[in-house]
């Protein structure tokens, strides 16, 4: 009897044990990640940029919202958000409340996937074969059954009164202590919303820096801003992985980046020149997937110094 049930009980309790702690522990364990990056003209002084991303707020959600509020005491010179603000089509105010000392500072901004429609409850076991088949981004069109739309009208123009700076397959640029800084953003490509051509061309000459900034990190956009010229891409999406496994790193990252580079900084490299790469771990997770595992939330602080 003990060797015919023994084995599986026990394998039920430790599947049961690491459940709850990635749902009940680590998903609620913040940490702040915190790079340096030569990117910087010489003569130029560093920068610290505070990136957030994939926030994926649900109403009540307090310990998220009071280490967002927290971090404004970084004291960043700007902030870049790279998207998947929302996990409830209520979020909108809960996400205001988190971010507000935040916008505070100097931003710019694009969206994911889940700023535009709400999360659909899903099979985790399909999940991960589905991207580990390299199955990626919505199907179908918006008018879909069972899509949800979010209200992410009103994030936009809750950000744009605040002053930050909407990069949705546009450019735009902030003004810093004398200092020019050009940004080139891209609407979601997870959702085939980008649209390279529109902002096409590479960095603006006459900036003392130029940045590229979208949600997804897919191969094709990566392509584009290293092809032009950009020394820094900053992106999310991936939530590394969400659960990994110790000592091995990430199964999928929800995009065609492979699982080597799905969080922290790497390089990417296309048509003879190399762009440095940030994939955010993010601090959310989707709503009916509310864990993690080997793989905490965060933030990041980077700091750009002047190139070697």
């Amino acid at each position: 009897m003990r060797a015919r049930y023994g084995v599986p009980l026990g394998i039920t309790a430790v599947g049961a044990a690491g459940l709850a702690y990635a749902a009940g522990f680590e998903a609620r364990s913040f940490r702040l990640r915190r790079l340096t990056v030569p990117v910087l003209p010489h003569g130029m002084r560093p920068l610290r940029v505070l990136q957030v991303s994939d926030i994926h707020m649900v109403c009540g959600q307090r310990k998220k919202r009071a280490w967002l509020q927290s971090l404004a005491g970084l004291r960043p010179d700007f902030v870049v958000n790279t998207g998947d603000n929302l996990s409830d089509t209520d979020g909108v105010p809960e996400v205001l409340d988190a971010l507000g000392p935040l916008l505070e500072y100097p931003g710019v901004y694009v969206f994911g996937s889940n700023d535009y429609y709400g999360p659909m409850l899903r099979n985790p076991a399909r999940y991960l074969i589905e991207k580990a088949q390299g199955r990626h981004g919505l199907n179908g069109n918006s008018a879909a059954v069972g899509v949800v739309h979010n209200p992410w009208e009103e994030l936009r123009d809750a950000f744009d009164t605040a002053g930050w700076v909407n990069l949705t397959n546009s450019r735009g640029s902030l003004k810093l202590d004398g200092y020019e800084l050009a940004f080139t953003g891209l609407d979601d490509p997870h959702i085939k919303r980008d649209r390279y051509d529109r902002v096409a061309g590479g960095p603006d000459t006459a900036a003392d820096l130029s940045l590229a900034v979208v949600h997804a990190p897919y191969l094709r956009t990566l392509d584009a801003f290293t092809a032009d010229g950009y020394p820094l891409i900053l992106a999310g999406h991936t939530h590394g992985g969400q659960l990994c496994i110790p000592f091995y790193g990430a199964l999928v990252t929800n995009c065609d980046l492979d699982a080597a580079r799905v969080k922290g900084l790497s390089t990417h490299q296309n048509a003879g020149n190399v762009s440095y790469l940030h994939v955010s771990a993010g601090c959310g997770a989707n709503r009916y997937t509310p864990v993690r595992f080997a793989c905490p939330p965060e933030a990041t602080l980077l700091t750009l110094v002047a190139r070697d």
